[in-house]
Parts: C-alpha cells; structure tokens; sequence
C-alpha cells in the first residue's frame, strides 16, 4: 500500500500557520504512519525572516528534530517578527538542539535549494498564500478560511487509504 501524502504548504512567521497547526496535530494522531504529512516551505514577502526560518527548520530536520522545532517557531510567531533570526537559534537551543549548527546553516544556506525547491514547486500548482494543504491531487487554500479543511482532508484521506486498502 502506498502511503497517502499531505503536504502542508506553511511558513514560520504567519500567524494563520500558527492556527492550522492544531488541524496538523489532530490529522497526524488521527492517521499516524497512515498518512504523511510533509511540511512544505512556502516563504512569503511580505515576513521579513520566513526565508530564514524555513532554513532553520530544515537544518531541525536534519537534526532529528523537524516538527518539535516548527511547533515551537509557530507558537512564538510574535517573538519572531520582534528577534529575527537570533530567536531561530534561540529555540533551537531550547530545544537541546546543536543552536551553534544552526547559526552556521543560516550563515552558509547549506538549505537554501531545499526552500527553493518548494517555493518553486508551490507557485508551479498555484500556491498563493498559506497554510495551502495538498491531498490526493486537490489543492485546500487555508490562508483566507480554515473553517473545514480538517474534514475535507479527512475526507479525502480517508478515500484515499480506502482505495489503497488501507482501512
């Protein structure tokens, strides 16, 4: 069976990211390893240390550590927007995290083509804003309304492990 996959198109200084994340956390009790859930960067122009901060998350990645890292930037998108990119080493060594790695990934974009990449690929299938969640091909824009999306991506996950034979 191959595993359904969501991706969550989101960046780490918008408070709307912030919401969803509690759709995020109910979806990925409610499927465990049933369903993938991949956070997507989607850096947005108008917050001045996204950029930075999808680098960061990346390098939390690299360090076993991803979605604990994402968590905590989310829950403090205020001191992000005040800090800057110091507050993204900050949490990391919070986090019992290798905070002196992170500042020299953010000094030498050692993860620079991984938020590329997916800002790339989100304008190329009409991501526009966030959070922006893809599942089973359909693309579900949260950034101006969340109200439904969780049961729609329910639906559709469930649909889809149905067709795998999954459940």
């Amino acid at each position: 069976m191959r595993t359904p996959v969501l991706d969550v198109w989101c960046e780490l200084q918008c408070p709307d990211c912030d919401t969803a994340l509690d759709d995020v956390r109910a979806l990925r009790a409610r499927y465990g390893d049933r369903l993938e859930v991949r956070l997507r960067h989607f850096p947005l122009e108008k917050h001045k240390h996204a950029f930075a901060a999808a680098q960061a998350a990346e390098e939390a990645v690299e360090q076993g550590r991803g979605w604990d890292y994402i968590e905590a930037v989310l829950g403090r998108v205020g001191e992000l927007d005040r800090k800057g990119e110091p507050f993204l080493v900050e949490v990391a060594a919070e986090l019992g995290l290798d905070a002196e790695e992170f500042d020299t990934a953010l000094i030498d974009g050692r993860h620079i083509l991984i938020v590329d990449a997916d800002q790339a690929e989100g304008k190329a299938i009409g991501v526009t804003g966030t959070p922006t969640y893809v599942i089973g091909g359909e693309r579900l824009d949260g950034g101006k309304s969340q109200d439904g999306l969780r049961a729609r991506i329910e639906e559709i996950a469930d649909r889809l492990l149905a067709e795998a034979g999954g459940e």
